[in-house]
């Protein structure tokens, strides 16, 4: 027997020959394939050359099989369904999905978004595990190489070649501080910031906010008397003093009585801070992120509800 070589053979004939050899009827087998009669008959002829071998052939009106057509027809239909599950989308059950997603976040993120985040985990997916970690340097390395599913941003967050990003929800900046604080009932102005401490969130190392630009041109410096990580722990730090903090609106006003804190407008025009989701392009068909996506995009629209 001569050999073929594939690189020759047009593999698009391979339906039309599955359908020839189980319907043995060139008519039939066209119309499962969408080919025309005189279509299906210049496809016969080709696969006819290809495999050297006539196939079917005329047995009083109909066509029978050769014996190599019969011995083809079985693993050129099982082939065909293999190839065909490279395009169809594996089901996707979250109640058998065993995994541990890992997501990256401030405790902000831990503490609104995780609860109602993993309620719906245990109830839709209760062998899914979710490990949230801190920022460091190495995050876009960990996105690319799958060590990190998911990351909270906010809108203005540059973003690495090949990252997506999408938003989840909307929050601001408000002016924090204690109850009892003797400005509490004060209208703050940007000269305030100068008169008491301040607290502020430092994640990435990036100690210059908007607040401090707006102060510049007014010729103002403000003293940061605590640096940290940690929003909770700006909360309990001017719920204890004097000093004052500028957070996420959302987060200020969901623990100001435990704390209390008094939420205020701050001095500047508006800070809007969109909420974000980064991931990685290359992993976007992934059914499981996709799922996850989901339960993320409805946990933060349920915790980043504003006053109007």
């Amino acid at each position: 027997m001569r050999q073929t070589n594939l690189a020759g053979v047009d593999l698009n004939l391979l339906p039309a020959l599955e359908a020839l050899l189980r319907r043995r009827n060139v008519t039939r087998a066209a119309e499962d394939v969408g080919l025309s009669q005189p279509a299906m008959s210049r496809a016969l002829q080709r696969l006819r050359e290809a495999l050297d071998d006539p196939l079917l052939v005329r047995v009083g009106a109909g066509l029978a099989a050769t014996p190599r057509a019969v011995a083809l027809l079985p693993e050129l239909t099982a082939m065909l369904d293999r190839l065909g599950s490279l395009y169809r989308e594996p089901a996707f059950a979250p109640e058998s999905l065993e995994r541990t997603f890992v997501l990256v976040g401030a405790d902000v993120h831990t503490v609104l978004v995780a609860p109602p985040l993993l309620r719906r985990a245990l109830a839709q997916a209760p062998k899914v595990d979710l490990r949230f970690e801190t920022y460091d340097r190495t995050l876009r390395e960990r996105l690319e190489s799958g060590a990190v599913d998911l990351a909270f941003a906010v809108a203005n967050t540059p973003l690495p070649p090949g990252a997506t990003s999408e938003p989840l929800a909307d929050d601001r900046l408000a002016l924090v501080i204690r109850s009892n604080h003797p400005a509490a009932n004060l209208d703050w102005t940007l000269a305030d910031y100068a008169l008491w401490p301040n607290v502020t969130i430092t994640i990435r190392g990036d100690d210059e906010s908007e607040i401090d630009g707006a102060l510049a041109q007014q010729g103002l410096t403000r003293r940061i008397a605590l640096r940290t990580p940690h929003f909770m722990a700006a909360l309990a730090a001017v719920a204890a003093t004097d000093a004052a903090t500028t957070i996420s609106a959302t987060l200020a006003r969901r623990f100001a009585r435990e704390f209390g804190l008094v939420v205020k407008e701050t001095p500047l025009a508006s800070i809007p801070m969109q909420l974000t989701l980064i991931g990685v392009a290359a992993r976007a068909a992934d059914p499981g992120l996709r799922w996850l996506k989901q339960r993320v995009r409805e946990a933060a629209r349920e915790a980043y509800t504003l006053d109007p």
